[in-house]
């Protein structure tokens, strides 16, 4: 049996992260169009911020290539579904009326994509640990960026620098503090009370 017989989208990967040398991949051939025009319709974006957003959207466990990405705005921009336009140096795409009108047309579709992605998020990770994996990533993003941007202000980097060890300290002492109360829980032979 194959990893995609199981319906989840995997596809084996032998020793490029994943789970157990699987890589899992939410969006099936033909779903990234729909998705894409779903995160345009929330709100223009260049390419890049479209990965970002394909990203958060699987709670950080589908790094979008420029490779897919970027051919499929051009197709969608082909098919008069989304417009570009030049700010600041770079493309940002729009979604247009037929492409709003495309996406209506394909509501089910979208819906069935967004809840397969979400299912499998919810099921292998649960809430807690998806909504977590999102604001680690949300956290990673905003330090990445912030040193790149801040890279000369050697205050700044101290700064973030100084943020991220005490953030690391206070998620340590919270693990230790779960383990106490799990070990408060058991008896001297290790049992539970």
């Amino acid at each position: 049996m194959r990893a995609n017989d199981w319906g989840f989208g995997f596809a084996g990967r032998a020793g490029r992260g994943g789970w157990g040398g699987f890589r899992w991949r939410p969006f099936e051939r033909g779903d990234l169009k729909f998705v894409i025009l779903r995160l345009l319709s929330d709100k223009p974006m260049h390419g890049y911020e479209v990965m970002q957003a394909l990203e958060k959207e699987s709670c950080g466990y589908y790094r979008a290539s420029a490779g897919s990405v970027y051919p499929t705005l051009q197709m969608l921009e082909d098919q008069g579904y989304v417009r570009s336009e030049a700010a600041d140096g770079r493309k940002v795409y729009h979604i247009t009326d037929a492409g709003r009108e495309y996406l209506k047309e394909h509501r089910d579709a979208v819906d069935e994509i967004f809840d397969r992605v979400s299912s499998f998020t919810d099921r292998f990770f649960g809430r807690e640990m998806r909504d977590l994996s999102g604001a680690f990533s949300r956290l990673a993003q905003e330090c990445f960026e912030g040193a790149i941007r801040w890279s000369n202000d050697p205050e700044v980097m101290a700064k973030i620098r100084e943020i991220l060890e005490r953030a690391a300290r206070e998620v340590e002492e919270a693990r230790r503090s779960g383990r106490a109360g799990e070990a408060g829980e058991k008896g001297a032979d290790g049992s539970s009370a």
